[in-house]
């Protein structure tokens, strides 16, 4: 424990610390913790050098990426270390060793590297380069930023222009977070915090489907992350975008993934004990259009909930899902989660997340996947140092249960699913029989 209060940079925000009991969650279940990590895939080996002044330029302008996260008292602070780590490790595949095997063995030791909180760095930049295999991959944890901040940081690294580079960040705001909830008196806020109770125990009326045979969880002694990615064509993304359209609404399209994802699962494990679907999806504490990676996050405090019986009927199933999301949005139930997240951020981490996590203080999980939209990123393909970006996916750790975690992005018009899967919970060969009947629900087909 850090008890130097001068090494201080920031203490971490009501946010933060939610995404710091999953974090802990995560680590109960024997896995490395809350990472999320991003890869580009690359036509070459980048600008080695210039990719390195960026990255450490990256870091001087934002001192919370080389921080390390300690507790003080009750409550969490991203402090300074005695020596900075190093955020860029390059992996050169051997001359002997096939690419592909060298590709996947290293992301999936950086993926599965375990190591005390206070001591890992909250992102890491990894240069995984071959003879015609390149990635340049991403690694935070996070309590740092969440899959926007990454892709801002992105956006960051592959700007040209140094006087563009150092408006990010910029304005500086207090968290978003703390400058909501500040905009209530307490009574207010005493009232959205019972509005968000009465909406998580209505929820749990409902007891959410487990696919994955929740038993399991009793049984695995070296739980380990993978995942399997799937890349649409422009003519699948263009249609699924069309259906989204057509079902959901502009703005619904998250919730055409979730609702796909629910009618899959319900295809492929008919037997699955429960009474509903749950998935958590996040609203967004970012301003729009900010360039500020770690100041804002999306917050997984919401649920899209499905009763088990009109999960067969397409149209009944959207017509709810839509709905329940109005009424949130008519409710601002968003916000309402704002006062407990605050008085969360004063709890352990382990009762609070049994909290986020299990149903009423049961031991009944809550989500029966977990869930994440990133949208169309904003990365021009020619703008990485040095090299053409060909591809992206996203990856994630996961609880188990429900050791799943479904991740959707759109870049050059192709929709990437990725599955993120916890072994031996699920495994490849499970994931390879959901994905064609994921991908016929988008197409409706």
């Amino acid at each position: 424990m850090n008890n130097h209060k001068h090494d201080i940079i920031e203490p971490l925000n009501f946010a933060d610390s939610f995404t710091l009991a999953m974090d802990e969650e995560i680590r109960q279940d024997n896995l490395p913790g809350s990472y999320g990590c991003f890869a580009l895939e690359l036509s070459n080996r980048p600008d080695f050098e210039t990719l390195q002044l960026r990255i450490t330029e990256f870091s001087q302008n934002f001192p919370v990426s080389v921080a390390s996260l300690q507790q003080i008292g009750r409550k969490f602070y991203w402090c300074k270390r005695k020596t900075p780590p190093q955020l860029f490790i390059h992996h050169q595949c051997p001359k002997d060793q096939n690419e592909n095997d060298f590709q996947q063995c290293t992301i999936d030791q950086i993926i599965n590297h375990k190591e005390a909180r206070e001591s890992i760095t909250p992102i890491e930049f990894h240069l995984i380069t071959s003879a015609t295999k390149n990635t340049f991959f991403i690694r935070w944890i996070h309590p740092f930023c969440d899959a926007r901040g990454a892709d801002l940081i992105l956006q960051y690294l592959s700007t040209s222009d140094t006087e563009k580079r150092q408006k990010f960040g910029f304005p500086k705001t207090e968290p978003l977070v703390n400058f909501q909830l500040n905009k209530y008196p307490w009574w207010q806020k005493l009232t959205l915090l019972f509005k968000a109770k009465r909406y998580i125990s209505k929820l749990d009326k409902l007891v959410s489907i487990q696919p994955f045979h929740p038993e399991q969880k009793l049984k695995i002694t070296s739980p380990h992350l993978n995942y399997t990615i799937h890349r649409l064509t422009e003519d699948q993304t263009t249609q699924v975008n069309k259906q989204a359209k057509k079902t959901v609404g502009l703005t619904g399209t998250s919730l055409y993934y979730i609702g796909c994802l629910m009618r899959a699962l319900d295809k492929m494990y008919p037997e699955s004990e429960g009474d509903a679907y749950c998935s958590p999806y996040a609203f967004n504490l970012r301003k729009q259009r900010a360039l500020s990676p770690i100041t804002g996050n999306h917050v997984c405090a919401l649920f899209a909930q499905a009763p088990r019986e009109i999960i067969s009927d397409r149209d009944k199933l959207f017509t709810h899902l839509k709905l329940k999301n109005a009424e949130v949005i008519r409710q601002k139930l968003d916000y309402a989660f704002l006062p407990l997240m605050w008085a969360g951020s004063w709890l352990p981490l382990d009762e609070y997340g049994k909290i986020l996590r299990l149903s009423n203080g049961t031991d009944k999980e809550r989500s029966s996947f977990w869930f994440s939209d990133v949208g169309k990123l904003d990365i021009p393909t020619h703008s990485f140092p040095g090299a053409e970006i060909i591809s992206v996916f996203h990856v994630c750790q996961v609880t188990t249960p429900p050791a799943l975690a479904f991740l959707s992005c759109i870049y050059k018009n192709q929709l990437t699913l990725s599955y993120s899967f916890i072994e031996p919970a699920l495994s490849k060969e499970q994931i390879e029989i959901l994905h064609p009947l994921v991908l016929t629900e988008l197409l409706d087909q």
